[in-house]
């Protein structure tokens, strides 16, 4: 693939039916930062640490689990068109979270 042809990927993905099937970018992210809160929580409280991660914290995630993935040596397509469209979504978030505070 080109890099045209994955950002168009990745702008069909987070402009298409993954929002339909899954909602906003920040509305789904902000629930998997509730469900990864409550996971660190209870294994930061055995180590005696206490974080925070917000919507933006877990499109930067996701897109290392892409990088991971593709560090694999096994990396698919998907994983970059993925990669691009997370931290598409990672900078929309963050954009309207600065205009919010």
């Amino acid at each position: 693939m080109t890099r045209e042809q994955i950002l168009e990927a990745a702008r069909v993905c987070v402009c298409g039916e993954r929002e339909q099937d899954y909602g906003k970018p920040e509305d789904n992210f902000t629930t998997i930062a509730a469900l990864w809160w409550d996971y660190l929580m209870g294994k930061w409280r055995a180590e005696g640490a206490v974080n925070g991660i917000n919507a933006a914290d877990v499109a930067c995630m996701m897109t290392l689990l892409k990088i991971a993935r593709i560090s694999s040596g096994n990396a698919k397509e998907d994983n970059w068109v993925d990669g691009a469209g997370y931290l598409a979504c990672g900078g929309e978030i963050e954009s309207r979270m600065a205009t919010e505070e």
